[in-house]
């Protein structure tokens, strides 16, 4: 992104915009536009958003939003941006609770750890409508912000490191465990683009030195708080799969991997065996 900011005029065609944003290496010029145009409220409000995304600041951060799963989801300063690629995750859980579900259609606990803005336990509710989402983040602005997306289904967001901040007496209870863990690699987070290096919580992007610690810690407990049957959840790089895989397994739970090219998305799926 540029840092020179160029005087606006007051009133702002799209084309003015679309101009602005290209030149600002925009990729997606035109689409953003559109958002920005559909969101600002007054001519002042649109130039000051047009200036924040020419200046390097992610679109999602600018507008307040992201759109995740077909939902609206609240992203506020500093808060890790749900990425299209989760969509995958959600997707394999979606199928997950359904069937674990049945055809009574009993209530799915579904614990959305590492949660940032509660969009995947967001998307979790809408999905299967009879839920208990329970999530957790040990950033406090995550925490704030997801209790605003997750307001809606009643869910719970606490705040802690990990299973610390999980309450008790869901030990052994939850049906879907859905981990957004950090995955990337350490030496690898200078590489990210600026929108998620600059403008999001370390914690959210850095995964250690070969990008798998904090999975390691998840799925080391992971077990002791799944439900007979339950899965818990993670993404990883493509070239992590195997690897990742392999950490579920040492934490007792029986691996599978699924994929989407279209989504560039690899998740890693543990479940924990009936008996």
């Amino acid at each position: 992104m540029s840092d020179s900011v160029t005087p606006l005029p007051e009133a702002l065609p799209e084309s003015a915009v679309v101009a602005r944003l290209r030149a600002a290496g925009c990729v997606f010029a035109e689409d953003e536009a559109r958002i920005i145009l559909a969101t600002a409220t007054t001519a002042d409000e649109l130039a000051a958003m047009v200036a924040r995304r020419a200046g390097g600041l992610p679109l999602e951060h600018v507008v307040g939003w992201a759109e995740f799963c077909g939902l609206r989801i609240a992203v506020d300063p500093g808060v890790f941006v749900p990425r299209r690629r989760t969509e995958l995750l959600v997707r394999e859980a979606v199928a997950l609770g359904r069937a674990a579900a049945g055809e009574d259609g009993r209530e799915i606990v579904v614990l959305d750890l590492c949660c940032g803005s509660g969009a995947v336990g967001a998307a979790l509710a809408a999905a299967l409508g009879r839920t208990r989402v329970h999530a957790a983040d040990l950033d406090p602005a995550a925490v704030a912000c997801a209790a605003r997306n997750l307001a809606p289904s009643g869910g719970r967001v606490h705040r802690g490191d990990l299973f610390a901040a999980v309450p008790t007496g869901l030990r052994g209870r939850i049906d879907l465990l859905a981990a957004n863990v950090p995955y990337v690699p350490s030496s690898a987070v200078g590489l990210l683009p600026p929108e998620a290096r600059d403008h999001e919580a370390l914690i959210a992007l850095d995964g250690g030195h070969d990008g798998l610690d904090v999975m390691r810690r998840v799925a080391a407990s992971a077990a002791g708080w799944l439900a007979p049957g339950g899965s818990l959840l993670v993404e990883a790089g493509e070239r992590q799969a195997r690897a990742a895989a392999g950490v579920l397994a040492g934490g007792g739970l029986r691996p599978r991997v699924a994929t989407d090219d279209d989504l560039g998305a690899t998740v890693v799926i543990g479940t924990r065996p009936q008996r």
